[in-house]
């Protein structure tokens, strides 16, 4: 059953905020091949002018997955999560993101399409520091495979 067109505009509230760790900083950086001292060594990246360890711009994604479970997993919406495949994901960055952030993720339904059969759902998460202030816009695109 195609998802319902009229479940774009909507927005999930923001889940718990997610804490950015140096241990997943660094993890996600040794995951994507990123050596620079800044991403592992809280001394080598304050030297370079930066409070804690500066987390690789597309680690936003880890913290994206998480808020994203409310959509997926949401039976109002009906996604059939056993046929989803990750079709897109970009970021526009307001800052960056340092170990020691804690990050809100208030994620919205942009729009759903059904192009030749299959479903795709475009999601948007505004990033908020602690404070309230903007860190970022994570944008994904999700495609449910036709039968």
């Amino acid at each position: 059953m195609p998802l319902d067109p009229s479940q774009a505009g909507r927005a999930y509230p923001p889940g718990p905020p997610y804490q950015v760790e140096r241990e997943k900083i660094r993890e996600f950086a040794c995951a994507v091949g990123l050596t620079d001292p800044a991403h592992h060594d809280p001394v080598a990246a304050r030297a370079l002018g930066h409070p804690d360890v500066l987390a690789p711009p597309t680690f936003l994604c880890v913290p994206m997955q998480h808020a994203t479970d409310q959509v997926v997993l949401d039976p109002e919406l009906g996604l059939d999560y056993d046929r989803v495949v990750h079709r897109d994901q970009r970021f526009v960055l307001g800052r960056p993101v340092y170990a020691g952030d804690r990050l809100t993720l208030t994620v919205h339904i942009d729009a759903v399409k059904s192009p030749a059969g299959s479903d795709v759902l475009e999601l948007r998460a505004e990033v908020a520091a602690a404070d309230g202030t903007s860190v970022a816009t994570v944008f994904m695109s999700l495609v449910t495979r036709a039968r």
